[in-house]
């Protein structure tokens, strides 16, 4: 019986840091691919249009680095103390986590006037979808 929760809890630490890995990868591939596309767009890229680029990418690193524990591991704790099985529960649970990132973004410190259009919702939700799945796959199933 030790053993066993012991094994649980490993296998949940490790699922959770893998699916932390894919949402991040979704995020940041998929981030960068809208900016590119928002970029070309433009006719001519000044160093305003850089300049801006750099903002939105460090303003992302902030997002990414700071608001993404609580949400995803509330989810998480949620359905292993639950034990709820669903694939719907958990990716609908990482992508309202990883969309909620955005909103918990204005009223974190420092970080004032980030609107969050709907380019940056759909990011952010994709990449919770994924990271869901992701764990899901690994561990939510057998909760």
């Amino acid at each position: 019986m030790f053993w066993r929760t012991v094994g649980r809890i490993i296998i949940i630490a490790l699922s959770l840091l893998v699916a932390t890995a894919a949402s991040m990868f979704v995020l940041i591939t998929l981030g960068l691919e809208r900016i590119t596309g928002v970029l070309h767009q433009r006719a001519v890229p000044d160093d305003e249009s850089f300049q801006a680029m750099f903002d939105l990418m460090n303003q992302g690193l902030l997002l990414a680095t700071g608001f993404t524990v609580i949400p995803a591991l509330l989810v998480v704790f949620v359905g292993e103390v639950a034990r709820i099985r669903s694939v719907l529960y958990y990716v609908a649970g990482g992508g309202l986590s990883f969309a909620a990132i955005p909103l918990l973004a204005r009223y974190g410190p420092g970080i004032t006037g980030v609107q969050a259009d709907q380019v940056v919702w759909q990011v952010f939700a994709t990449a919770g979808f994924a990271g869901g799945l992701v764990y899901w796959l690994l561990a939510g199933r057998n909760a």
